[in-house]
């Protein structure tokens, strides 16, 4: 999956889906440059339909440009095309759903809130336990 976005510079981001174990993270980067932003998550083990998002982080230096949002936008659309329901531990997933969650689901999108559980599966992933 790779989205070609404009920020709010008017700069042209790529926005990609780079798949590890247990975390992968959808990125975003300035067309050819490295990567300047990632949103993380962790695929729930067992049932594969649960995608818990735990961290965003944009470098400083592209700040206030909307990244965060582009990483977001483009994580809940592949979420709905790869049918996976959203956890959103991040507060930035958390605030965005919270703000726009029945637009994502008008247009397919399954959301729930974490529960103990999915904290105890990210932990895990984080510390190389999954």
């Amino acid at each position: 999956m790779i989205t070609t976005l404009k920020d709010k510079s008017g700069a042209t981001m790529t926005v990609g889906l780079e798949i590890d174990d247990p975390v992968s993270s959808y990125t975003v980067r300035p067309q050819g440059e490295r990567a300047v932003g990632r949103a993380d998550f962790v695929d729930s083990p067992g049932t594969g339909h649960d995608r818990i998002f735990f961290h965003t982080q944009v470098d400083d230096e592209f700040g206030g440009r909307g990244l965060a949002g582009l990483l977001v936008r483009a994580a809940l659309d592949d979420s709905i095309r790869s049918k996976v329901t959203v956890v959103p531990v991040c507060p930035v997933f958390a605030r965005y759903l919270t703000a726009h969650g029945s637009e994502f689901t008008a247009r397919g999108g399954v959301f729930r809130r974490p529960t103990p559980a999915d904290i105890a599966v990210v932990t895990r992933a984080v510390r190389g336990e999954a």
